[in-house]
């Protein structure tokens, strides 16, 4: 294919998209297949001569569409929701179409320059604390742009774990790491994420999976009692995870007792806003964070609700060099003259490549503007009190808990 296709089929496929977005309510929402159906559909092995666009995009049609869950359905009401508009493809395509890997800033300064400010953007936007964002004067914090929550809470933890074992070691200098670990021991509520469960495997630490209160809130009292209970066994507390939005039923762990609690146990205090954290655009939300001030980090996924396309999950730090402390290799080869005054973001999380992803937040926050998403916002919750109406009315329904946005 060369620039002459690539423009006709770029268009013919902006137009295959744009009719798929307007006519995806008329598609049935879950596949009628099988596990498997697709082998028997598509040869065995790869062509060893090129295909034509056309043919390609028939099977796309009558192979790959029929095995499709429509995540973009209006009656898709599964899982999370999963966020999309015609700003944000753009944005991907463009990322996609300049190809540069921003793992650092001198690999492509841009890529780092940019998400560093739509960062700052959101999170003010959010209404975190001024010293999570990274051009506050004086700020160790920022934020930064990942793949998943999953991988924002992964990386959190192990920055704790990080920490945590430094200041073991400092009292116990004889004692070897590996004992050290064996003592630590993370937290969160039932009604977390299965991802903190994840990360506490990877990491080899023990995790506490304390039980909610009657609104399935995390309440400090529980916290601080487990916490208790632990050091009386030996064990060190070092991470704590509370949930701004529960996957099951949006509840809310009461971050204003867990603070203070994590604090002065010297624990880190990550905060999972993955998906009610974008509600808290909007001024009358942002109660529900009261006591976001003591969280050494947070997240949200703009990919669920603030009409950005999977992948984009963002995460803040109140003090970055403890986050890259925990994530640094640094090759001969990947060093460069500027890494003493830039932002090197290879060393804020997992991966080393990364994608230029802040393109599509940034055309989305501009194409729609802070009002704009605001709005987008406050209709979804106007709806949610609409059906919370209806299921009252119903008798062979109940409202399983408070409905706050």
């Amino acid at each position: 294919m060369d620039s002459t296709e690539f423009r006709q089929r770029g268009r013919e496929m902006v137009d295959y998209i744009a009719e798929y977005m307007e006519s995806v309510g008329e598609r049935r929402v879950t596949p009628d297949v099988e596990p498997g159906y697709l082998r028997d559909l598509i040869p065995k092995k790869a062509p060893n001569d090129g295909e034509g666009w056309a043919d390609i995009m028939s099977d796309v049609e009558t192979k790959i569409m029929p095995g499709v869950t429509h995540w973009q359905h209006p009656r898709f009401h599964a899982y999370f929701p999963s966020g999309n508009s015609f700003p944000s493809i753009l944005g991907d395509m463009l990322s996609d179409g300049i190809g540069a890997i921003g793992f650092s800033w001198a690999a492509s300064p841009a890529c780092t320059e940019l998400e560093t400010i739509v960062l700052d953007w959101l999170g003010q936007m959010i209404g975190l604390p001024a010293d999570f964002l990274s051009f506050t004067e004086n700020s160790k914090g920022g934020g930064v742009m990942q793949s998943s929550a999953s991988e924002c809470v992964l990386v959190c933890l192990l920055a704790a774990r990080a920490q945590k074992i430094k200041e073991l070691k400092a009292l116990h200098p004889f004692v070897e790491e590996g004992v050290l670990l064996s003592k630590l021991i993370a937290y969160c509520s039932k009604e977390a994420h299965s991802c903190v469960e994840k990360a506490a495997m990877i990491a080899f630490t023990k995790l506490r999976i304390l039980d909610p209160d009657a609104d399935l809130s995390l309440r400090g009292a529980t916290l601080a009692q487990a916490m208790e209970e632990d050091r009386a066994m030996g064990l060190v507390p070092f991470f704590v995870s509370a949930t701004l939005g529960t996957t099951s039923c949006v509840s809310f762990d009461n971050l204003a007792e867990i603070g203070p609690i994590a604090k002065e146990a010297g624990t880190w205090l990550h905060v999972d806003a993955a998906y009610a954290g974008n509600a808290m655009i909007c001024p009358e939300f942002q109660y529900l964070m009261k006591g976001i001030e003591h969280a050494m980090s947070f997240n949200c996924n703009p990919n669920k609700w603030l009409l950005t396309n999977f992948d984009c999950s963002t995460m803040w730090v109140r003090d970055r060099f403890k986050l890259t402390q925990a994530m640094v290799v640094d090759p001969l080869y990947l060093q460069h003259s500027h890494s003493d005054k830039a932002i090197d973001y290879r060393h804020w999380g997992i991966p080393l490549s990364r994608r230029f992803r802040a393109l599509k937040l940034w055309f989305v926050i501009r194409n729609f503007g802070v009002a704009g998403l605001q709005n987008y916002i406050r209709e979804h919750c106007r709806l949610a009190k609409c059906f919370e109406a209806l299921v009252k009315e119903d008798d062979r329904f109940e409202v399983s808990n408070i409905v706050r946005v």
